[in-house]
């Protein structure tokens, strides 16, 4: 068995398996990202449920391997030099799986930086746009009698689902034919920012076209599925 001794994360949420892949998450839009790509990968993993509601990301334990305080990090017992690995951030997880892999990462190197720059798309604009936009519609924002943030990410919520329309015209996936990081990343924000949020109406989504087919696709596939229920809440 590894030794995982050395992350201190393990002392509130033991290993029941230290030799394979260990994930603290909760399904939120970021969470799934991390393990649907273990679903869609195969790779043996342990998830541990990490409850935001009850502050967990802020115990000194789960800090001592995400100092930022975020779902979802991870441990790779096997990591690039054989021993263990510590992750955080979503997109360099599903970086990380795909170098680990050989999945969902193109080989190319034009198709792979390509790639990446998608999943830089997600991460810098995509996610926080959509979570203010859920915050100001949904959460304590909407009491905020100024109406002016939440028109603001309204806005700009209707521009990014643009480019994503721009973009799939003519593909099936981010990266055309081929299903990649770049629409694991962005698929479950869009779920949610329809579902979760309620916020369709508001971004006129029913207006794209594009993208709503390609969400339809990818949540048709079954380690999509899988994925979006992991780690299972109480």
């Amino acid at each position: 068995m590894a030794d995982l001794s050395a992350f201190d994360i393990t002392k509130r949420w033991p290993a029941k398996n230290s030799d394979i892949i260990q994930l603290y998450s909760l399904p939120t839009p970021n969470g799934v990202k991390v393990s649907i790509m273990l679903e869609e990968t195969g790779l043996e993993y342990e998830p541990h449920l990490i409850n935001i509601g009850e502050n967990e990301t802020w115990t000194p334990e789960f800090l001592s391997l995400n100092p930022n305080g975020k779902i979802p990090a991870i441990i790779d017992p096997d990591g690039p030099d054989g021993t263990p690995i510590g992750l955080f951030e979503s997109g360099a997880i599903l970086q990380y799986l795909a170098e680990k892999t050989g999945k969902f990462l193109p080989s190319d190197p034009v198709k792979r930086i390509e790639t990446i720059q998608w999943v830089y798309f997600q991460m810098a604009a995509i996610g926080p746009i959509f979570g203010q936009l859920g915050f100001f519609h949904k959460f304590a924002g909407k009491e905020i009698e100024d109406k002016r943030p939440l028109t603001r990410y309204v806005n700009e919520s209707k521009r990014l689902l643009g480019v994503l329309e721009t973009r799939l015209e003519g593909r099936n996936w981010i990266m055309g034919d081929e299903y990649t990081i770049a629409d694991i990343a962005i698929l479950g924000w869009v779920r949610n920012l329809t579902g979760f949020y309620e916020a369709g109406d508001l971004v006129e989504y029913d207006t794209l076209s594009n993208v709503p087919a390609w969400l339809e696709r990818g949540l048709a596939r079954p380690a999509v599925q899988r994925g979006l229920n992991i780690p299972a809440r109480d």
